[in-house]
């Protein structure tokens, strides 16, 4: 019940926000849009970080594949649901609110840090809190593209891909 809460909260408060505060959904990239350049952008980003870890998960951490494929369906279905709210909370939200104080690095970052802090209520933590690195990249491509949909495919080729290396988290 609590993580229904919590998706619910940080899926519409930033719409709400908007709603309450007259400001334009696009002011926090709260329209889902994606470009070419945004695509390609999404691509390179899941190559360059993806791959890599993919490498290093087959080398160090073979896991194989979990035994049901329901459960995989499940996981790739719930892993969107996580990152269309979290993306929406902070990279359109949160580092919107950030970018209004702080420059475009320090909001990203900081917003970045809030997402890996939020992620201690995992029972992964503290190994949880490294979502601030693929953070930083949802970050740049919500600033770059103006939009939170680069971030959420992101968020979601990655969510998929730790289903994939460790079914067992």
């Amino acid at each position: 019940m609590t993580a229904l809460a919590v998706f619910v909260f940080f899926t519409y408060f930033p719409y709400g926000w908007c709603a309450a505060t007259g400001e334009p959904r696009e002011t926090y990239g709260l329209v889902w849009t994606l470009n070419k350049r945004a695509a390609a952008d999404v691509a390179a980003a899941s190559i360059f970080t993806l791959l890599p870890l993919t490498f290093l998960s087959l080398v160090f951490f073979r896991s194989g594949l979990p035994p049901q494929y329901t459960v995989i369906i499940s996981n790739v279905f719930s892993g969107l649901a996580a990152a269309v709210a979290e993306e929406t909370f902070f990279r359109g939200w949160a580092q919107t609110m950030l970018r209004k104080k702080f420059s475009r690095y320090t909001s990203i970052f900081l917003a970045s840090s809030l997402f890996g802090l939020a992620h201690l209520a995992s029972p992964y933590a503290p190994f949880a809190l490294l979502a601030f690195f693929p953070g930083l990249i949802m970050g740049f491509l919500r600033d770059r593209h103006g939009s939170v949909l680069p971030a959420i495919i992101y968020h979601w080729a990655g969510n998929i891909w730790a289903i994939w290396f460790y079914p067992q988290f």
